[in-house]
């Protein structure tokens, strides 16, 4: 019997109103092995009443008290991480220890530091100037989550904790490619004994039931992660209403190496900046920038270490990233490659595809380029693959024009032993999070967000706290 993936609202699993449903992929295999329940506007019309029903109660409660349903949460997916890192590995095809290892107990952590910040978000408090001001932080009401396919449950408990813990309920809609941890998710909440109502998922495409979702005027804020392209067609929907929206978009980021830095050391630092997860994640580094005196040592480190990155399926222990997650996908990172040799670009060296890949699957061998001009489309373009490109630059003025050259400004990493090489690169770099001789390493309370065509506006921490809450000043005369 094929697996289905179904709806999940006021606490019951349901199938579309009309019974339409999409094809779920082995990205390894480029078969249908599941289907998934493609949500009607009149589905999504069902989760946001069921979640406007449920608001008032969940709104009431203690924050301690919501609190502790996220902790409940936190504690039933840790029990069950392994049995959620063997569903994210199969329905994404990425290596089972990075969803082990990496991604679950990511969305354990984020499920317990909104648990904790339900109860110390506070109100503010002015006096002496004019009164007794209170700022008050309310719930919204009704909120809506769309969340993507690279790390499907990563970012779905990324959006739906803060939201949760500021009272407000949920219609969550992740990507139709892979929906098989957040539908294991729902029914863990439902085993926990969530009211009903407060979480809901709505499955299925993005311009039916996500757009219905975003223009449904009893959504109060939508948080979305994705495409820039999508992201734009959604802040103009939200625009046109005056909603609240967080748009975390794409990226197009480059890794500035200093002048002080050998390559061979931080050759593994650099590879799996621009390869975790099939270069799939809007962090990953695809453009590194050098300087023209050391180019050669750096192609040479680049070019030995990149034999150790292998493509494979998460059942061949030797592979370290996995396939690209659709067929749309796979054609768009090979069209780019042809596109990168048509603008005089050169492989300087690969990783390899296993030889127990399916021939079928949607893998691509990671990829080091050179000779890409600043102004081609390859090196402006998000990629979104295993693709990373060189250039070289020949001082520091000229690699901060390069690093900001592009449309986007989510991330850089900067190495160097120069701690002022490290606070002027920070400061020159239109991005809206720099790492500094490191990559990946996220703390949660810090806020997260990108410039330009990189997004608008910042999660995580407080920033989420107050994306997901109105501000009320209640004044008391004196």
């Amino acid at each position: 019997m094929t697996t289905r993936y179904r709806l999940h609202i006021d606490g019951e699993d349901r199938d579309a109103h009309d019974g339409g449903v999409l094809p779920v992929f082995d990205p390894c295999r480029g078969l249908a092995v599941a289907e998934v329940a493609a949500a009607t506007p009149g589905d999504v019309e069902d989760a946001v009443a069921a979640a406007h029903r449920a608001f008032p109660a969940w709104a009431a409660l203690r924050p301690s008290e919501r609190g502790r349903w996220l902790q409940r949460l936190a504690d039933a997916l840790e029990a069950e991480a392994a049995a959620f890192a063997a569903l994210e590995s199969a329905d994404t095809g990425k290596p089972l220890a990075l969803c082990r290892e990496i991604e679950i107990p990511r969305a354990v952590a984020n499920l317990r530091f909104f648990a904790a910040a339900a109860s110390t978000f506070a109100s503010e408090a002015h006096h002496g100037e004019a009164g007794l001001n209170l700022t008050l932080r309310l719930p919204l009401g009704v909120v809506a989550t769309i969340s993507p396919w690279n790390l499907p449950l990563y970012l779905l408990t990324w959006k739906l904790a803060p939201a949760l813990a500021a009272g407000n309920t949920v219609v969550a809609k992740p990507s139709e490619i892979t929906p098989a941890s957040a539908s294991a998710f729902v029914q863990l909440a439902r085993r926990v004994g969530l009211p009903r109502g407060v979480l809901n998922l709505v499955q299925g495409a993005g311009p039916v039931a996500g757009e219905a979702l975003v223009r449904h005027p009893g959504v109060k804020a939508v948080s979305f992660t994705g495409s820039t392209a999508v992201g734009r067609r959604i802040g103009a929907q939200c625009g046109e209403q005056l909603k609240k929206c967080s748009l975390e978009l794409g990226g197009k980021n480059a890794l500035l190496a200093g002048e002080d830095v050998d390559a061979a050391p931080v050759a593994e630092l650099v590879l799996r900046s621009a390869f975790q997860n099939a270069g799939q994640i809007c962090l990953c580094n695809s453009r590194l920038l050098v300087p023209r005196g050391r180019l050669e040592e750096w192609r040479f480190a680049l070019a030995t270490a990149i034999g150790d990155w292998v493509a494979g399926p998460p059942s061949d222990a030797s592979a370290r990233l996995g396939p690209l997650a659709s067929q749309a996908q796979f054609e768009k990172v090979r069209g780019y490659l042809a596109l990168a040799r048509a603008e005089g670009g050169r492989v300087v060296a690969e990783g390899r595809i296993a030889a127990s890949a399916d021939p079928a699957g949607w893998f691509v061998a990671p990829v080091l380029l050179e000779g890409l001009g600043a102004a081609s489309r390859c090196a402006n373009e998000e990629i979104f693959g295993p693709v990373l490109s060189l250039h070289p630059y020949d001082d520091e003025a000229e690699a901060v024009a390069l690093a900001n050259a592009t449309p986007y400004g989510l991330a850089a990493t900067v190495l160097t032993h120069d701690l002022g090489r490290a606070q002027r690169l920070a400061a020159a770099l239109d991005v809206g999070l720099v790492w500094v001789n490191t990559w990946m390493q996220r703390d949660l309370r810090t806020p997260f967000g990108g410039a330009r065509q990189s997004g608008l506006g910042r999660e995580g921490g407080w920033e989420a706290m107050r994306f997901f809450t109105e501000a009320r000043n209640v004044c008391l005369g004196t």
